[in-house]
């Protein structure tokens, strides 16, 4: 992926890694666009941010999702990188009162959300990037947020698979693989000790500047080269019994 000159969509990019993201592109000398389902938090990215164009889309809504493709071939068809960013992060328990609820609300925005735009973009002419940020939760999971990690797993095993079905069309895909960050991922507070966000960006926009297609750091990284042994380690480590 060239890493300047291009015209990028970043879901969820008001907020979290997405805002990073949108910030070091724009700093990379990109066109961003931004959607999300919070108006108020788009328009502050656009204040600070007076180039960056944004669109609000609820994406666990088909019909949104269909909108805002039909939006940027539209508005903006020479639009060449999707970035499938947005998601949630629900901690709770099988045993919860709401958990089905809960969990049908995490697959139609971490699941359906970005199979639906990969497979609507995918039909752009000018696309030739998808990155799908996915999660280090995907090799091994944290019992605390089950259904988020049982989604981060099948995104990243779609994900593998894009890479070869896309292959074809010219469109090049890469996974990028976010640790726990200092984020409000999942509430305010929960992540306040992990890594910032800074140092993943910075580790993740040297991997493409040397033209990698999978991007990873610090437990990410560790998680994609472990073997089952170490795996079972981690699992242990993180859900103590």
């Amino acid at each position: 992926m060239k890493l300047t000159g291009n015209k990028i969509l970043i879901t969820g990019g008001a907020s979290g890694i997405g805002l990073a993201l949108t910030e070091r592109f724009i700093q990379e000398g990109n066109t961003v666009i931004i959607c999300g389902r919070r108006a108020a938090a788009l328009q502050e990215v656009a204040a600070k941010y007076p180039s960056v164009i944004t669109r609000a889309c609820d994406l666990s809504v088909e019909g949104e999702r269909t909108d805002l493709f039909n939006w940027v071939a539209s508005q903006h068809s020479d639009l060449n990188v999707l970035v499938n960013n947005a998601g949630i992060q629900n901690w709770m328990s099988v045993t919860d009162a709401d958990f089905y609820q809960r969990a049908k609300q995490e697959i139609s925005i971490n699941i359906e959300g970005p199979l639906h735009l990969t497979a609507l973009f995918s039909n752009l002419a000018s696309l030739d990037t998808i990155i799908n940020v996915t999660s280090g939760l995907s090799f091994v999971p944290l019992t605390k947020v089950p259904v988020y990690s049982a989604t981060k797993a099948f995104f990243h095993s779609f994900t593998r698979s894009a890479q070869y079905l896309l292959r074809a069309k010219g469109i090049e895909v890469i996974e990028m693989i976010p640790p726990a960050l200092n984020t409000d991922l999942g509430g305010k507070g929960l992540h306040d000790a992990a890594p910032p966000v800074s140092d993943f960006i910075e580790a993740v926009f040297k991997q493409l500047a040397e033209g990698k297609t999978t991007l990873s750091f610090g437990f990410s990284e560790a998680m994609t080269k472990a073997g089952p042994e170490e795996i079972d380690k981690a699992f242990n480590r993180m859900n103590p019994s």
